[in-house]
């Protein structure tokens, strides 16, 4: 018989300091920050619980309501070769609240004196400005001026105390998300005519800090959930699944690694005073492996990048892509490329995880040009040469985008104007003209790519080769 799971029936009945507000109470953030900041109260002196704030309008089901804060996280995957599967108790979320119903409370939480931390996730759109969010009297729209509402009201409770200023850490995936949170707040202090002292605590007193989260994070394990309880003797209607790889880099002050001291945990999170060739190495490595290896994969018949790096032709390709071609483009230290770069192919390969490579294949023109481009072109600055793999990827790409494949229709998926522009490409059902017409395309690449010396040449053979043969050259 499963027991109900709840602080009672666990013996997890004291609660900690909340040094934590988390904007935000999907699985990403549970499988992820909270499993952080759970390790943290287990291996240091952080001692500190988290209080979630509901962002959106609509209500879900949280962890407070269900399960008194308490769920687990299991991680499944590969890890330096073999299957692993842990699974953790989270105990380090004390609740939650959502200021649509109670707003007074959502205030009186940027009344405590132990609160250090805000840390959010309300998705890339989150963090926007809404020139509708004119009142600072009434709950606004918009996750950055809920956090000025908040900021502001700690502000006067606790009388410009410098002492009182928090860390805020966004995990939104947007390039120096703590800078855009910053500035968006700066805007509401400005539309709201608040006073010069409140910007003046808020800019000295507050460290915004840019961030860089990985993570995948599927959420509910409904497939194995039986089997898990099974496993606890606890009933878990909010169970999260993860992988095991994780990163969390950060651009913090020196204090913030004392406030936050996850190094000290063992955990992997970086403190840097420059994250930008971390996130070069995420998007050129993983997210650029991704989708080079998405139009060669499924050309072949493969539908899964799991098989795809499985596959010996298209694993070897999407290999030497990133070791011979991606890596020596990138800044940081070898050995800490080469960690990330088969952490990835290990991430690629696991078996709890079923990826579609057409799920990957949405957008993959604007996701080509933000995350293979410019290897191929920092490739050609520093060696003189073109990389052929990540040409080859291109040229597939290009065949991709025309619909069709022996008999069968491919899953294109992007804004109505690349479709059209590529329907009508193809209609001459002409390779060369194609080709032409799509690299001096400067909407699609930001330049015309006719004009990078030898560029057309190379994937101009590989796309012949692909169109008029089907045959594929060697990896």
């Amino acid at each position: 018989m499963l027991k109900k799971l709840n602080r009672a029936n666990t013996g997890y009945t004291k609660l900690r300091p909340v040094k934590v507000l988390q904007f935000g109470d999907g699985n990403f953030l549970r499988g992820f920050a909270d499993w952080v900041i759970d390790i943290l109260n287990e291996k240091t002196d952080f001692n500190g619980d988290v209080l979630l704030v509901r962002p959106l309008r609509k209500n879900r089901i949280s962890v407070k309501d269900e399960q008194d804060g308490l769920y687990h996280v299991i991680l499944k995957g590969l890890q330096h070769g073999e299957e692993i599967s842990i699974t953790r108790l989270i105990t380090c979320v004390a609740g939650a609240i959502n200021p649509y119903t109670a707003y007074d409370q959502f205030l009186r939480a940027a009344e405590n004196p132990d609160l250090q931390f805000i840390i959010s996730n309300t998705t890339e759109a989150g963090i926007a400005f809404n020139p509708n969010d004119h009142d600072p009297n009434a709950l606004p729209e918009s996750f950055p001026a809920k956090v000025a509402i908040l900021l502001y009201h700690r502000f006067k409770f606790f009388k410009g105390n410098p002492g009182k200023g928090l860390v805020l850490m966004p995990c939104e995936l947007i390039e120096k998300n703590g800078d855009a949170l910053k500035s968006i707040i700066l805007q509401y202090c400005n539309l709201w005519k608040l006073p010069d002292a409140f910007v003046l605590w808020l800019s000295a007193c507050n460290s915004f800090c840019n961030s860089l989260v990985d993570r995948i994070v599927p959420g509910f394990p409904k497939e194995t959930i039986q089997e898990i309880q099974q496993a606890t003797g606890y009933e878990d209607k909010v169970a999260v699944s993860a992988e095991p790889f994780y990163m969390w880099v950060i651009e913090a002050p020196k204090y913030v690694q004392l406030l936050f001291p996850a190094e000290k945990a063992g955990l992997s999170v970086k403190y840097v005073d420059d994250l930008t060739p971390y996130r070069a190495q995420k998007v050129s490595i993983l997210n650029g492996a991704h989708t080079a290896l998405v139009p060669v994969a499924y050309l072949r018949g493969l539908r899964t990048v799991r098989e795809s790096v499985d596959d010996a032709y298209v694993g070897e390709f999407i290999r030497k892509a990133i070791f011979k071609e991606i890596i020596p483009t990138l800044d940081l230290p070898a050995d800490e490329l080469k960690k990330f770069a088969d952490a990835t192919l290990e991430r690629f390969q696991n078996p709890f995880i079923r990826h579609e490579l057409k799920s990957i294949a949405l957008n993959s023109v604007s996701k080509f040009k933000v995350r293979v481009l410019p290897t191929i072109l920092e490739y050609k600055k520093r060696t003189g040469k073109l990389p052929k793999r990540l040409l080859y990827s291109f040229a597939a790409l290009i065949l991709f985008y025309k619909g069709e494949w022996k008999g069968e229709t491919l899953p294109v998926n992007d804004t109505p104007e690349v479709i059209t522009f590529f329907k009508e490409a193809w209609s001459a059902d002409d390779p060369e003209m194609v080709l032409h017409q799509v690299l001096e395309n400067t909407s699609l690449w930001g330049s015309d790519l006719t004009e990078i010396d030898g560029l057309s040449e190379i994937v101009k053979k590989s796309l012949l080769q692909l169109e008029t043969t089907g045959m594929f050259a060697t990896p």
